[in-house]
């Protein structure tokens, strides 16, 4: 790819949302994810399709308690500051990520269509873009989503171009793009799923998507200031605890842990404390708060749900939603974010590869 068209491909890639990990110096010294890049428009909006008999089924209990939310390690990063008391009540949660099984029967239920399978509407579009910015060719504005392609070797960490790909056809039921498919994938976790997309199912199965500081207190299990849910020895010691990229991002996943630049299936790694599976790693997990990075300055102390809008200093004109635990992208030279304090944001109707979410319930 010429320069010319390395510029294209980073102008139109970065109208569009994504949730991806884009080196960004911060407090640790390391590149941390961020979600450069606008909203995307939808042409359709799906009605919320009628809320399912509650059921705790497939849920654990998650004890009401007091902590410190935060980072309480050098790797934490500026919107993990300061921490702070936080009070949290009893509910249920998903002992695991919501997977393609139960994914597709919302689907067959409903009819439901998420957001990668819907056009993009460059009309509405080009308002968010640079005056003057071409409209590019049709093939683009088709449904699509992004995904992951390693390099062949070490590249600039701040051109996320050159590993994401715009795949045409890419969904939650073609994870890879056109050719494949969930068939022997069903107990994965569902990923390319917006927060709209969360929203909705959550709102079948008669749960919701957890707060901020829910998950986070989740992810701890029990434990007392440790960097991540199963304490604090390295992701990258074996017995292997999470679906991390172990080797040099982006190009050579060692898959260490059994799982090469892939979701693992739901329960390979040993559950947390509270008996939550793949918390930490596999996939990112939506939450319901809006994303600012100075809301741990002001948040309650009891039952936090986040701030009523949205602020990004990275990008103040895109309201984002706050998503945590990291994925199989996730590396300690790259993301560094399946550490229970790690936040990460992206615009509601963003979706990826690495993207997906469990639910809760009162």
């Amino acid at each position: 790819m010429d320069a010319k068209m390395r510029f294209l491909f980073w102008l139109w890639l970065s109208s569009l949302p994504l949730a991806i990990c884009m080196p960004v110096l911060g407090q640790a010294k390391i590149p941390v994810c961020h979600t450069p890049i606008p909203t995307r428009i939808k042409l359709v909006q799906t009605t919320r399709p009628k809320p399912t008999l509650k059921s705790h089924a497939g849920m654990k209990p998650i004890p009401a308690g007091i902590f410190l939310m935060g980072s309480h390690d050098s790797q934490g990063r500026a919107d993990e500051f300061p921490l702070h008391r936080v009070q949290i009540k009893a509910f249920w949660m998903d002992e695991t990520e919501v997977t393609n099984a139960s994914f597709a029967s919302f689907v067959n239920s409903t009819g439901y269509i998420t957001t990668a399978e819907k056009a993009i509407d460059w009309t509405e579009l080009s308002k968010q873009v640079p005056k003057g910015t071409p409209k590019p060719a049709d093939s683009l504005l088709a449904p699509s989503s992004l995904v992951f392609v390693p390099t062949a070797g070490p590249v600039d960490l701040t051109d996320y171009s050159q590993w994401w790909t715009f795949k045409r056809g890419a969904d939650w039921r073609h994870p890879e793009g056109p050719g494949s498919t969930i068939k022997g994938r069903e107990n994965h976790p569902v990923v390319h799923v917006s927060w709209d997309d969360a929203i909705a199912y959550a709102h079948w199965a008669g749960k919701r998507l957890p707060t901020e500081a829910e998950w986070e207190w989740a992810s701890r299990g029990g434990l007392k200031n440790k960097i991540y849910p199963w304490g604090d020895v390295s992701v990258n010691s074996a017995p292997y605890k999470a679906n991390s990229f172990q080797g040099h991002f982006p190009y050579e996943d060692q898959a260490l842990d059994g799982y090469k630049t892939t979701t693992a299936p739901v329960k390979s790694y040993p559950a947390n404390g509270y008996g939550i599976y793949d918390i930490a790693g596999n996939v990112w997990e939506w939450c319901a708060d809006w994303y600012r990075a100075d809301y741990y300055k002001k948040s309650p102390t009891l039952n936090p749900k986040g701030p009523i809008s949205s602020y990004d200093p990275d990008e103040p004109g895109v309201a984002k939603r706050v998503m945590r635990g990291g994925s199989f992208l996730c590396n300690d030279g790259y993301c560094s974010s399946y550490r229970n304090s790690a936040r990460m944001k992206s615009s509601p109707d963003s979706g990826l590869q690495h993207t997906g979410f469990r639910c809760v319930m009162d």
